[in-house]
C-alpha cells in the first residue's frame, strides 16, 4: 500500500462505524466509508467538535447536517498546490486526498525528465492530477464529461498560481475525445485515469468500469508517444483487485514499451493511530 502521509491541512481523527472524522483546514466533517466496519472509536472526544456530518438515506443518496455554520466552500493546501473544497449532494467534497500519494510520484517522474511532458488526463474529476502535473512542468490535457466538474478544476489551477502553464479543458466523452486524437495525430508521454465505476458521458454514453476498462487502455496505446514516461489507472470500484489493473497494463502497455508495472492499494493514514484507511486501488507503468 501507499499512503499518502504528507498532508499537513487535511487529517482522518478518527475513524468508527461506518464513518470517518476528518479535517480539511479548519473545517471539520464527518463523512460515510464503507471500508470502516470497526465500532471503537479511538478517540471520542473529538467527534464533539464536528462542523458538519453527511447523513445517508434508506432510500439512496443523502444530506448534509450542519452543526456549526461553515462556508460553502473554503480552501486547502497540499505543499505548493492549492484546492477548493464544496460539500456536495453525494458525501463528497470535490478532492480525494489520498491521490497526494500518486500526486508526489508523478511529479517527481515528470520533474526528473529534461524535456515538456505532454500529460492526458481522463476522467479529470476536478483535476487534482492536473494541477500536480502543471506544476511539475507538464503540459496537460484534462478531459471530463462534467461541465461543473472542468469548472471547478479551472478554479483549482488558478488557486495554485497555474493559469499561465498550457493545460487544455475538454468537456467531452472519454473513448469519443481519445478517438479524436487518434485521428488527429495527436501523441502523448503519460496517460492518467480515473475512471468510475458507473457513468454517462456528455451524450448520455454509458460506461461501465469491467466492461470498458480494458477497450480504453488499448485505445489509449495509440496515443502514447514513442518514448512514454507513465499510465496510471486508478479505481474505487467495489470487488477489483489491483492486480487485475496491472495485468491490463500489461497486456496492453508491456508488448510495446519496457518499463516498469506496480499496483497495490491506496490510503490515509489517522492521526495519532497506526490505523490506515484503505481508499482504492492503483494500476502503474513506467518506463
Amino acid at each position: 500500500m501507499i499512503i499518502a502521509n504528507n498532508w499537513k491541512d487535511y487529517e482522518i481523527l478518527d475513524m468508527a462505524n461506518g464513518e470517518k472524522l476528518e479535517r480539511w483546514n479548519n473545517i471539520t466533517l464527518v463523512r460515510p466509508d464503507p471500508q470502516i466496519i470497526w465500532k471503537s472509536k479511538s478517540f471520542p472526544s473529538k467527534w464533539k467538535n464536528t462542523d458538519a456530518i453527511y447523513n445517508r438515506s434508506n432510500l439512496g443518496g443523502g444530506s448534509w447536517e450542519y452543526i456549526n455554520k461553515i462556508p460553502a466552500n473554503w480552501q486547502i493546501k497540499y505543499k505548493n498546490l492549492t484546492f477548493n473544497i464544496k460539500p456536495m449532494g453525494f458525501k463528497h467534497t470535490g478532492l480525494f486526498p489520498e491521490q497526494a500519494a500518486n500526486w508526489d510520484w508523478m511529479i517527481d517522474k515528470i520533474k526528473k525528465e529534461n524535456k515538456e511532458i505532454k500529460v492526458l488526463n481522463l476522467f479529470a474529476y476536478t483535476g487534482g492530477a492536473t494541477v500536480a502535473c502543471l506544476s511539475a512542468g507538464a503540459s496537460v490535457c484534462h478531459v471530463d464529461s462534467s461541465k461543473g466538474m472542468v469548472a471547478w478544476a479551472k478554479e483549482n489551477v488558478i488557486s495554485s498560481g497555474l493559469q499561465d502553464k498550457p493545460v487544455r479543458y475538454i468537456v467531452d466523452d472519454v473513448v469519443k475525445f481519445v478517438n479524436r486524437e487518434i485521428r488527429r495525430g495527436n501523441k502523448y508521454d503519460a496517460i492518467i485515469m480515473d475512471p468510475p465505476s458507473y457513468g454517462r458521458g456528455a451524450n448520455g454514453e454509458v460506461w461501465k468500469f469491467e466492461d470498458n476498462i480494458s477497450d480504453l487502455v488499448e485505445l489509449c496505446t495509440k496515443v502514447l508517444s514513442d518514448k512514454p514516461l507513465f499510465f496510471l489507472i486508478n479505481s474505487y470500484t467495489t470487488g477489483i483487485s489491483s492486480t487485475v489493473l496491472e495485468n491490463i497494463l500489461n497486456l496492453n502497455i508491456v508488448k510495446t514499451y519496457d518499463g516498469k508495472l506496480s499496483s497495490g492499494e491506496i490510503g490515509l493514514p489517522m492521526k495519532d493511530s497506526k490505523l490506515v484507511l484503505p481508499c482504492g486501488i492503483y494500476g502503474r507503468w513506467e518506463s
